[in-house]
């Protein structure tokens, strides 16, 4: 199994969610489950049906955050060399075909967010800065075709 890095941030937001899916959430499913079921034959029972898959899909969630948390590390960034873009690196770049610079912090999957700024490792644009140096001009095959980013500037926050 892959290792999984994850800021102290990221890691606690995932042990929060599950926390969250094991308290309240099969609390409600059992709930909504016991109504289903009080309303008689469950074999003709839409209701129940979709409770127990709706119980299914929470406890697949349950199992992918337990197996997350179980293979992830929580990064000390402060061994990591400052130089290079790493995970937790903000990196700007200028999009040489727009003229237009972008921050991104690189993160791993399961912290994502693009609109707060924060790309995977492991999407194109993210394997391309992973390593890389200011100064460095990579170029990245996206959905929308072929991009030319200069790396302006690293930081770690």
């Amino acid at each position: 199994m892959k290792k999984n890095y994850l800021s102290k941030e990221g890691f606690e937001k995932l042990e929060k969610e599950l926390r969250d899916l094991k308290m309240r959430g099969r609390k409600e499913i059992a709930e909504e489950i016991a109504e289903a079921r009080a309303k008689g034959d469950l074999s003709e029972n839409a209701e129940y049906d979709a409770a127990k898959e709706a119980q299914g899909l929470l406890e697949k969630r349950i199992a992918e955050l337990e197996n997350t948390l179980a293979h992830s590390s929580i990064i000390d960034d402060r061994n990591i060399d400052s130089s290079k873009a790493y995970l937790l690196s903000t990196v700007t770049i200028l999009n040489h075909k727009m003229g237009k610079e972008m921050s991104y912090t690189l993160v791993n999957k399961q912290e994502a967010d693009f609109k707060a700024g924060k790309i995977s490792i492991d999407s194109p644009i993210g394997k391309a800065l992973l390593g890389k140096e200011v100064g460095d001009v990579v170029e990245v095959t996206v959905p929308a075709g072929k991009m030319k980013l200069e790396i302006k500037k690293i930081e770690r926050k």
